[in-house]
């Protein structure tokens, strides 16, 4: 069933790349409640700047259980000037904020100061981050806390993504 806008979810490159550094792109994949898009731009930052992961997120869209959207439209393209003109965004935020902003689609982002920005532009776009997936997997059963939990020290030793808290049963 192909999936409508209201249940797809725009990835900013930092919640993408967390589960490509630890090779479970499949997590999102079998999400039960999203599915996920990913802009042009963060497509290009996974390309320029994560060139080992590049290969599963090509497949990934190959098979087309991820999905590709370009900042075309007069408004996206405007927001994201508009996003971009301080520097303070990457170009993956600003085309992921202003595809989710225009199109009222949920945006799966964490970095603190690009979720604000984009709750300034629409309070109403529903903010996802890493976290909040993985706790939505773990309780819909397609994760276990413990293997949560391992993903989670991966982040913290190879990635430098640390999540405030021991374990991830802490947020059940």
């Amino acid at each position: 069933m192909p999936a409508t806008a209201e249940d797809e979810v725009i990835l900013d490159t930092s919640v993408l790349i967390n589960f490509l550094v630890v090779r479970r792109l499949d997590l999102l994949r079998n999400h039960p409640n999203f599915r996920f898009v990913v802009t042009d731009h963060v497509r290009a930052e996974i390309t320029e700047h994560y060139a080992d992961q590049l290969a599963e997120l090509e497949s990934g869209l190959a098979a087309g259980w991820l999905r590709e959207l370009p900042v075309n439209g007069p408004e996206e393209l405007e927001l994201f000037g508009e996003l971009s003109a301080p520097g303070r965004l990457g170009a993956g935020e600003c085309s992921a904020i202003a595809v989710a902003v225009c199109q009222k689609r949920a945006l799966a982002i964490d970095d603190k100061a690009a979720r604000r920005r984009a709750s300034a532009f629409n309070p109403k776009v529903k903010l996802l981050n890493t976290e909040a997936l993985m706790v939505e997997l773990i309780q819909a059963g397609r994760l276990s806390v413990a293997h949560a939990d391992q993903i989670k020290v991966a982040w913290e030793r190879e990635h430098r993504f640390k999540l405030a808290f021991e374990s991830f049963g802490d947020k059940l």
